[in-house]
């Protein structure tokens, strides 16, 4: 096991016993083992250290001006990306997670070291803070540190933190405007930039249906949106995934989870032989990746766009919870149990080959008032089978702590002057924004009504339709699909 940093003064010690945990954690991530994120972690504390160093001399040395640099912890982070980084460039490669070094010989490495102005907002926006300032907000939003922790650190009154975090939010969103206004940008990004400015500035706003689809498939768009509405929720992954880059949404779901554990909040199961102890304490299990950060900051800032979105209230505090069971998770750092698959209905129904359905899901979806399914066919007699009028394939396209996005698609077999589309969540999620097509949702039980514009469709024709949605604990795909109230086979 390699040697741990030795701090050479009470300085240096200071920021050890605070940062140590913080840059293992990102170092575990970014290692196969955990001696080499123990290695990965010691050297890149010591690059860390000593760019602090060298900022501070430079700093005495210019009249007591400090050029812009991050706080402490998120440049420490940053040194352990440089240090994998010169690990893939020295042939150290094979030490490092496999979807770190493909992210590292990609052209997704080359934006936090490139151009200024190419670089992402949010890691421009917390440099142009002062830095005490910018520690407030990174160790409020990303460590999810409680309040009075936070004062004790940055010496602040314990009874004003709320205030002053208000306040340092409001002028990151103003230094994240700026710098988007500074990025290059093409003709069409530039046409949504000052509506993104006005909308982001009223919490109630509605988006405009436009707006909404190019955040759904712009990142640096889907990004700025993030930063300039800090309270819309976006801010934590907006910081984590724009200063660290590959990781950065695990890094914050883990830096969540220790937070939650310091409280005593959803402490985990103790290890055999070793009650009263957290296991994640006594053996440092490393949190199984899965897929989790296959490109993991270039998607999630998609989904990023989340925070534009009516949501009603969607809270970070569901951070904790367990991850999806059907999907390799963006942002959720450990694997779940697999849900089962309803069977499907047979001719003659029987107790072990029906479903049960979640409250509030029904098979048949009434006619909603004023619309009429003329061209689709009537459902075949009790007791005789029949080929299916439709077939839906659903899509998770991303997914983070506490939301995601999915596409639907639905072939029909008959054409149609109108239809609507319904279908059955199991774990409580709520769709909040939904395009081309309009949305209602009734408990569990979720109605995807036809545009204008796309309300006939020919026969053999494709329905498609995206929604943005939240969730809690798990988000196994939805089931029981109608297509105008009769039954959908899945594809």
């Amino acid at each position: 096991m390699p040697d741990l940093p030795n701090p050479k003064d009470a300085a240096e010690a200071a920021l050890f016993s605070e940062c140590w945990d913080a840059v293992l954690s990102y170092a575990d991530l970014c290692t196969a083992g955990a001696t080499a994120a123990t290695q990965l972690a010691t050297e890149a504390f010591a690059l860390g250290i000593r760019e602090v160093r060298a900022a501070e001399t430079g700093g005495a040395r210019s009249n007591g001006r400090r050029s812009p640099r991050l706080p402490v912890i998120p440049l420490l982070l940053t040194a352990v990306r440089t240090t994998a980084a010169a690990w893939e460039a020295d042939g150290q490669g094979q030490d490092l997670d496999p979807d770190l070094r493909l992210w590292l010989n990609s052209e997704k490495a080359a934006r936090y070291t490139g151009p200024p102005l190419r670089r992402p907002i949010a890691l421009r926006g917390l440099r142009d803070l002062q830095e005490a300032d910018a520690a407030l907000l990174w160790l409020s939003e990303v460590e999810s540190l409680p309040r009075s922790v936070v004062a004790r650190r940055l010496g602040l009154d314990p009874a004003l933190v709320g205030e002053e975090l208000d306040q340092v939010r409001g002028l990151f969103r103003d230094r994240c405007h700026r710098n988007h206004l500074d990025t290059p940008m093409d003709a069409r990004c530039r046409s949504y930039a000052r509506l993104l400015d006005a909308i982001t500035r009223s919490p109630a706003a509605d988006i405009p249906p436009d707006l909404s689809r190019h955040l759904a498939t712009c990142v640096d768009c889907a990004e700025a949106a993030a930063c300039l509405r800090p309270q819309g929720g976006g801010l934590p992954a907006a910081l984590a995934g724009g200063v660290i880059g590959w990781g950065g949404l695990a890094y914050l779901e883990r830096r969540r989870r220790a937070a939650e554990v310091r409280l005593g909040v959803g402490r985990p199961e103790a290890a055999d032989g070793q009650s009263g102890e957290p296991k994640a304490v006594i053996d440092r299990a490393r949190v199984v990746r899965g897929g989790l950060l296959v490109a993991a900051v270039m998607v999630s800032l998609l989904a990023l766009a989340t925070s534009m979105m009516p949501f009603g209230g969607s809270d970070n505090e569901a951070a904790g919870s367990d991850a999806p069971t059907d999907s390799s998770p963006v942002a959720a750092p450990r694997p779940s149990l697999p849900s089962a698959t309803p069977t499907p209905k047979s001719a003659s129904p029987s107790p072990s080959a029906t479903p049960t359905k979640p409250e509030g899901a029904k098979h048949s979806d009434p006619e909603p008032q004023g619309t009429s399914d003329t061209t689709q066919s009537s459902a075949p007699d009790p007791g005789t089978s029949a080929p299916a009028t439709c077939k839906v394939a659903y899509h998770l396209d991303t997914q983070w702590t506490d939301g995601f996005q999915a596409t639907v698609t639905v072939t029909t077999a008959a054409a149609l002057d109108t239809w609507r589309v319904a279908w059955s969540f199991r774990d409580g999620q709520k769709v909040g924004q939904m395009w081309d097509a309009s949305v209602s949702q009734n408990g569990s039980r979720v109605t995807a009504t036809a545009a204008d514009y796309n309300k006939a469709v020919p026969a053999h024709g494709k329905i498609t339709f995206g929604f943005l949605g939240s969730w809690q604990g798990r988000n196994s795909s939805p089931y029981d699909f109608t297509l105008n109230g009769l039954d959908c086979a899945k594809s």
